[in-house]
């Protein structure tokens, strides 16, 4: 499989998009989202400082922690990184525009929403963390890397060949639009969750950490209920797949969002019943992202991959 310097580089900006999650839900997990308290710079620095010794006057030692400090500051350079690779991305797709101009015009977004992403991952620091802006901030996150993997998918569809009849075709990509409708309303209850958290550990006093979920009320009993909806729609697409005998990368898909659905419910009741470690809220973020671009792929897939009808 032979890919041109475009579909190379989207490709690995998909990926870098999601190690970006993932480096996100680092910072979230170990409380430093204000590792550095300025922006752009790090403690007016454009390398942080390392020691207490190292830090420019006007900067309370207080807000010093060198761990944190790095791991925020990680955070921003692989963010500079994904511009990067998203640019070189949209510069790469000006070949597309006449031939295929939904890969250029999806490229174009991707660009303009990670500038929007990169102020406003400033506005994030200088609020001191605003909840809302947070939550605002790993949605945008979400929306470019679905975006960029459009843009990919468009770009190297000829390579998904699926062999599926129609009736069954459309009968799961129904089941797949589902479960992606039920993941993003599940996702959104997850931010909310996450900034209920965020309230009571910001608290004058913090109560235990393992009493933080089973103590909450409002938004986090409908959460977790609400996973069993995922867990319903997840059961009847793998239904579906071993009743018609799916195969190829309908299968591989299908069975990847199936494993995924399930690996997050368990992770989910590793969060409620383990005193909430933070490797699972790290792996609980990440997993969601997964989720996401695996289903969307599947349906574009569906919708959009060359189909080889099989006859009833």
């Amino acid at each position: 499989m032979k890919l041109n310097a475009f579909q190379k580089t989207a490709i690995t900006t998909v990926a870098a998009t999601l190690f970006l999650i993932f480096v996100g839900g680092l910072v979230r997990a170990a409380g430093a989202g204000l590792g550095c308290p300025d922006w752009p710079k790090c403690f007016g620095m454009w390398i942080p400082p390392t020691t207490l010794a190292d830090l420019p006057a006007g900067f309370d030692e207080s807000q010093f922690n060198v761990w944190k400090t790095w791991i925020e500051y990680v955070n921003r350079l692989v963010g500079v990184v994904i511009g990067l690779l998203i640019t070189a991305t949209f510069l790469l797709s000006i070949r597309y525009r006449k031939e295929k101009p939904t890969v250029f015009y999806s490229s174009i977004a991707a660009f303009v929403l990670v500038l929007f992403q990169g102020w406003l991952g400033g506005v994030v620091v200088r609020t001191g963390l605003h909840e809302g802006l947070i939550t605002a901030h790993m949605l945008v996150a979400m929306v470019i890397v679905t975006v960029l993997l459009y843009a990919t998918f468009e770009a190297t569809s000829d390579l998904f060949k699926i062999r599926i009849e129609e009736g069954f075709r459309k009968k799961l990509l129904w089941t797949v639009w589902v479960l992606f409708g039920l993941t993003m309303i599940q996702l959104v209850l997850g931010t909310q969750v996450r900034e209920a958290v965020d309230v009571i550990k910001n608290a004058s006093v913090v109560p235990p950490r393992g009493t933080w979920l089973e103590n909450m009320e409002g938004v986090f009993p409908i959460h977790r209920s609400f996973s069993w909806l995922l867990v319903v729609a997840a059961g009847w697409l793998f239904y579906l797949m071993k009743k018609h005998n799916a195969e190829g990368w309908v299968k591989k898909l299908g069975d990847l969002n199936v494993v995924l659905v399930f690996l997050q419910v368990l992770i989910g009741i590793g969060l409620n019943y383990l005193a909430m470690p933070r490797v699972l809220q790290v792996l609980h973020l990440v997993g969601v992202a997964v989720m996401v671009c695996t289903q969307f792929l599947m349906i574009l897939v569906l919708r959009r991959g060359e189909v080889m009808t099989i006859d009833q």
